[in-house]
């Protein structure tokens, strides 16, 4: 029959990786790969029995899914965020997918969810994100948001998981700050072209309209204004970044 790794990337997750891990005890591995964290992460992924490799990142989320995938000993993996769960429903839903053995790579419904407030819409709109598939042929590429390349067909399982995306708000802006610096690192590494007039001045307006109207942020009152405020924000301050970057390496 076949089995199935899951594969975890971890950083200082120590609120996070017990409740993680607990809502995939369904499967017959669990690799957390642990960014050498300062808290208890490690000591607690290995108190609840998964195998734990401490590996530097270095920004390349891409280059560590596919050193998860190197590691795992089964046919087919799971990926999973530390601050992700996987529902009872699709728990099963999964088993039953590795159970069958098809050659698919499954899509899974992600919906976001805060602990003291509600956000349903703009930025924070459910989304789909590919992450059950056969081990064999399969890897990571990109550093701020990686894609997952596999040659296998797509196919979307019916049931959700849920992203406990943000705890406060130092966590939010260390993660703005730290994903404009990625993404501009990387523009330039891909030698992007950047225009003060298109990317600095106009892109930042359509990305706000685009969460705010045409995928009704409004509908979410004051915390929808305020992500799609800082949507419009994260746009053009990765391309300030990377404007800044060609005229004088980052320096003001």
């Amino acid at each position: 029959m076949p089995k199935l790794s899951v594969l975890i990337l971890a950083k200082n997750e120590e609120k996070n990786i017990q409740d993680c891990i607990e809502s995939v005890s369904f499967a017959d591995e669990i690799i957390v790969i642990d960014d050498f964290s300062a808290d208890n992460t490690k000591i607690i992924a290995d108190r609840l029995g998964s195998k734990v490799i401490q590996r530097n990142m270095a920004g390349d989320w891409g280059g560590q899914q596919t050193f998860a995938i190197e590691q795992a000993s089964y046919q087919w993996i799971l990926f999973l965020d530390a601050d992700e769960r996987i529902s009872t429903e699709l728990a099963r839903e999964i088993q039953e997918a590795v159970k069958s053995n098809r050659q698919v790579a499954y899509w899974i419904r992600r919906e976001n969810k805060f602990r003291n407030n509600s956000a349903k819409h703009g930025i924070l709109r459910p989304d789909f994100v590919c992450r059950l598939m056969p081990r064999n042929g399969s890897r990571v590429e990109g550093y701020v948001h990686p894609t997952i390349i596999h040659p296998y067909s797509n196919e979307k399982l019916k049931n959700i998981m849920y992203h406990y995306t943000y705890d406060n708000w130092d966590q939010y802006f260390g993660k703005f700050n730290n994903y404009t610096k990625l993404a501009a690192e990387k523009y330039k590494k891909e030698c992007k072209k950047v225009s003060f007039i298109k990317d600095i001045i106009l892109r930042p307006l359509w990305a706000f309209f685009k969460v705010y109207i045409i995928d009704r942020g409004f509908l979410d009152g004051k915390l929808g204004w305020i992500f799609s405020v800082n949507h419009y924000f994260y746009t053009m301050t990765k391309y300030v970044r990377l404007y800044y970057l060609y005229r004088s390496n980052g320096k003001l």
